[in-house]
């Protein structure tokens, strides 16, 4: 299990992965932060993007802010980085 840091961007255009900021992964989402919307889009997005269950993806801490702790089942630490390049 991987646990990294998560900048999230609501309302943007598209959802996306925007680079690393600050040590975090950014991460667009188009759902507003309405009533988990937000993150429920960003664990769908990192999910479909390291091809895990969406059950693999978990919001630790952080539901109510813009900087999220995530855990991820399943994927290696050189997957993050390697999905990290793709921005």
């Amino acid at each position: 299990m991987v646990e990294l840091n998560v900048r999230v961007i609501p309302r943007a255009k598209k959802t996306e992965l925007s680079g690393e900021r600050d040590g975090a992964l950014v991460v667009r989402v188009a759902a507003p932060p309405v009533e988990g919307a937000a993150n429920e889009a960003v664990i769908d997005f990192l999910a479909h993007a390291l091809g895990v269950p969406k059950r693999a993806v978990r919001i630790v801490s952080g539901e109510r802010s813009r900087t999220k702790r995530v855990a991820i089942a399943g994927v290696t630490e050189a997957q993050i980085r390697a999905l990290t390049t793709l921005a």
